[in-house]
């Protein structure tokens, strides 16, 4: 098992940022492949952002490539989510998620998963 606690929304300004934080407990996190995603009202959870177990390998969806940045500190147990030039369209509640083996961009891949955090960027 594996325990998911995001932290880190909040309300923000188009041009903004904020760093989403996801602190895991449990199995061990060292080797266990993150992600997130996002769910805005009414929408299906799309994914945005993968990070490999090593953080060798990340992957990004084409509408935050150049403005997400995510990373993972093994030590801490915890995987981010560095969110700048915030557009109206990221509203949405973040996920963050674990226990991908492949098809890191699948929400079906991930069996563990975080309550969420609401993200609001205003015009």
């Amino acid at each position: 098992q594996v325990q998911l606690v995001e932290s880190g929304g909040g309300l923000v300004q188009a041009g903004g940022s904020l760093r989403l934080s996801c602190a895991a407990s449990g199995r061990t996190f060292s080797y266990v492949h993150m992600g997130w995603f996002r769910q805005a009202p009414g929408k299906e959870r799309d994914f945005v952002a993968a990070i490999s177990w090593s953080g060798g390998y990340t992957y990004y969806a084409d509408s935050v490539k150049g403005r997400f940045t995510i990373s993972r500190d093994n030590a801490k147990n915890t995987v981010y989510l560095q969110m700048n030039n915030l557009k109206p369209e990221d509203t949405a509640v973040y996920y963050c998620s674990a226990g991908a083996i492949q098809r890191l961009q699948m929400t079906a891949s991930y069996p563990y998963w975080g309550q969420g955090t609401q993200v609001t960027v205003s015009s």
